[in-house]
């Protein structure tokens, strides 16, 4: 009798416990951005545009590596009938045309380079419009938090109420 007035007890007990906990549970989903994107026709034509420009700017800093290899094996040729003089200034000429290709590569695919502009002239809007769109499925369905599965993005979309950034900035003064 005892017994099974416990195991009634423990199982009103265990119940209220999973109410509890299931009324606060967050919703949690995730979606991969770049399966997404890649549906796009706009992305996929920005992405060749992209790959034919930096097709391009490959090209033309690996002629230049080629100009600048053909005027090294010059110099090593003629190396032992040069002055010093004119030995320095050649190996000036050839240092200089290597940190002018450099500097072309740097400008071109560089953090702040051409291909880095262009793609986010081109990308960048076509994201916004998928964030947008998730952004508005979480808000629509209840998620409080939604996460990119590709791993590039990290969270998408968070609710507002779960941000703590201010309690942690408070607890630090």
């Amino acid at each position: 009798m005892i017994n099974t007035s416990i195991k009634k007890a423990l199982a009103v007990l265990s119940m209220t416990l999973f109410l509890a906990v299931s009324a606060n549970a967050q919703r949690i989903a995730y979606v991969d951005v770049n399966t997404i994107l890649e549906s796009i026709s706009d992305y996929q034509s920005a992405q060749q545009e992209l790959d034919k420009l930096a097709s391009s700017w490959r090209q033309e800093i690996a002629q230049e590596y080629d100009k600048i290899k053909g005027l090294y094996n010059r110099y090593q040729a003629e190396q032992v009938l040069l002055s010093d003089e004119a030995r320095k200034q050649r190996e000036d000429e050839i240092m200089e045309k290597e940190k002018e290709v450099r500097d072309l590569q740097k400008n071109k695919f560089g953090p702040e380079g051409e291909l880095f502009k262009r793609r986010q002239e081109l990308v960048r809007p076509i994201q916004d419009k998928v964030f947008a769109a998730i952004e508005e499925y979480a808000t629509e369905r209840g998620y409080d938090f939604i996460f990119d599965k590709s791993g590039s993005t990290g969270m998408i979309f968070s609710n507002p109420q779960y941000d703590k950034t201010s309690d942690i900035m408070d607890k630090l003064k």
